[in-house]
């Protein structure tokens, strides 16, 4: 494909000689000759210079670098369009394929394709253009959106809700039970989970994520929120719009999360927490009560300079220590022999 072209579908424009055929799309650490990269920061321009790049996206003219440049207002946003124009392609419809299991009542929309052995329960619904990959199980009355992707083995329990263009990689589990116990007479009796859960439009949920339905009303994931891999939300969480969820962070039940909210990796969240809108946890803090909007770390967490502060003292502490072992000795010196006096 000529640059200009591809510079047209990415919404790039050539700055120089766009007059060359482009082979595919590549990061600088592993372009190929003839491929296509980008430019985030003048600090890789050495690196580019010593690539095999036949051409680079950058966000103004870069004057150093000697090979054709297309300007777009955010290059990653543009390489990953470049992406999709050489290595996503349109999935073609199969349809329901044999060895699949659908029951009688449910409701298949347009160009669905349902892989063998997946197992659609009654009531079901399935949006669009969606795809439904082998080993997937459904459960009774759950919906799926359109243009949604369910990769191979994910488990959809029954009153689940999918939006549109929802994708939930292999091992994932929505709507399993709550962890909901009671103890009474020196045991723990389980309390019936009978709620669900609703995942909201352009939604991402990484491997072996699971999400548990709600004890009553639902367990919500807001629309564009993405979640990576080996993350667990408890039962009657909320999740805002277009929040990150970093690999193995952890949710109890019945926590509030605003929009725009970043949970770095291995954060682990109590139950009953609240955190507004544009928060930023970073990875490995504990979350407790409130956070307003801030940036935190810390376990518990603290207001991240904070914390960059506690952290340097913590590495001097054995110091600290013998230096007040030496002050008590002599203190304790001067007062023996103030007595002696």
């Amino acid at each position: 494909m000529r640059l200009s072209e591809l510079a047209a579908k990415i919404d790039a424009k050539p700055l120089f000689d766009a007059d060359i055929e482009i082979e595919g799309v590549g990061g600088i650490d592993s372009v190929k000759q003839g491929y296509l990269t980008f430019l985030t920061s003048s600090k890789l321009i050495p690196q580019l210079r010593a690539s095999a790049a036949a051409a680079v996206i950058v966000k103004e003219p870069v004057p150093e670098i000697d090979i054709p440049q297309i300007a777009a207002e955010n290059p990653l946003l543009a390489f990953a369009r470049a992406l999709e124009v050489f290595y996503v392609q349109p999935h073609r419809p199969e349809g329901v394929m044999p060895g699949a299991v659908v029951s009688d009542s449910v409701r298949l929309g347009m160009d669905v394709t349902v892989y063998p052995m997946s197992f659609l329960s009654e009531g079901v619904t399935v949006g669009d253009r969606t795809v439904v990959y082998s080993g997937v199980f459904v459960g009774k009355g759950s919906s799926i959106g359109e243009d949604c992707i369910v990769h191979p083995n994910v488990t959809i329990r029954e009153g689940v809700m999918l939006g549109s263009r929802v994708i939930i990689h292999s091992g994932a589990v929505i709507g399993s039970d709550g962890f909901g116990y009671v103890f009474s007479d020196g045991r723990h009796r389980k309390i019936p989970q009978v709620g669900g859960v609703i995942i909201e439009d352009d939604v991402e949920i990484g491997a072996s994520v699971t999400i548990d339905k709600a004890t009553t009303g639902n367990t919500i994931i807001g629309e564009g929120t993405k979640i990576d891999n080996l993350v667990q939300v408890g039962h009657n969480v909320s999740i805002g719009k277009h929040c990150i969820i970093v690999a193995q962070v952890g949710i109890g039940g019945s926590t509030e999360i605003g929009n725009y909210v970043t949970l770095a990796g291995q954060v682990g969240v109590s139950d009953h927490v609240q955190i507004e809108d544009g928060c930023i946890v970073g990875a490995m803090s504990g979350v407790i009560g409130r956070l307003q909007k801030g940036t935190y770390s810390g376990i518990p967490v603290m207001p991240h300079f904070k914390w960059l502060r506690v952290r340097a003292l913590y590495e001097r502490l054995p110091e600290l220590q013998k230096k007040i072992r030496e002050l008590e000795e002599k203190i304790g010196s001067a007062e023996k022999g103030g007595r002696d006096d």
